[in-house]
């Protein structure tokens, strides 16, 4: 089936793209308003973008009637978030955030969960999360109805259990966050297994790059 993407409908771009660019991790983000009051949203439109400087980047649209959602909002007047990494402990409480509520719902408090201070920003970490990334603005561009706001994470909270004992490397049998497929359908990433590059290969990568150093050690590594 072919698709032409000038001609199709949003709706059907949108129904096309989230079924198979998946599974997307999900973001749940939170701001804080005018009012010192907290918001929280969930957002699958997510992901890390860079390490060096370290980027996230979130994309997000307006509501229906062309007026930006209280995230969004928030972000700008602010310019602080944190991004906060979804498992099965708070599923649940992640679809409750997404409900469209008036501007002056504490959608923490509401959901069942609990703030906590942040370190480097006023927006509170959810006690709950595994991990809370701290984040101050970098650049935000406007495409129309959507938003994409390129975050630099100015400090990371990680559950002790999620890491090793040196703290190095992510525990999969104890970190196990959930990603949303399409429609109302999501996966938690419980069936890991270890793929690397093949040993025999690494003699023709070319080595300086974090990949290729990475590599050399584990024939692991950053797929460029």
């Amino acid at each position: 089936m072919e698709f032409d993407f000038v001609e199709l409908s949003e709706k059907d771009r949108y129904r096309l793209l989230c079924s198979f660019v998946g599974p997307r991790p999900i973001a749940l983000v939170t701001t804080v308003d005018e009012h010192n009051g907290y918001n929280a949203a969930p957002m699958s439109f997510f992901n890390v973008f860079s390490h060096d400087p370290p980027l996230l980047i979130i994309g997000m649209q307006t509501r229906p009637d062309g007026t930006a959602k209280d995230t969004v909002a928030n972000i700008k007047r602010t310019g602080e978030f944190v991004a906060h990494m979804v498992d099965m402990s708070i599923a649940q409480e992640m679809i409750v955030t997404s409900i469209n509520f008036p501007s002056h719902f504490d959608e923490i408090e509401f959901a069942g969960l609990t703030s906590a201070p942040s370190i480097k920003v006023a927006a509170p970490r959810i006690k709950e999360s595994p991990c809370a990334m701290e984040c101050r603005v970098s650049q935000i561009l406007d495409y129309g109805r959507r938003t994409i706001v390129i975050g630099e994470v100015v400090h990371m909270y990680v559950r002790d259990e999620c890491l090793d004992e040196q703290g190095h490397y992510v525990r999969p049998d104890i970190y196990q966050p959930i990603a949303r497929l399409h429609a109302d359908n999501y996966i938690v990433s419980d069936r890991q297994f270890v793929l690397k590059k093949p040993a025999e290969l690494l003699k023709y990568e070319v080595v300086g790059d974090y990949a290729g150093a990475h590599s050399a050690k584990n024939a692991g590594g950053e797929h460029s």
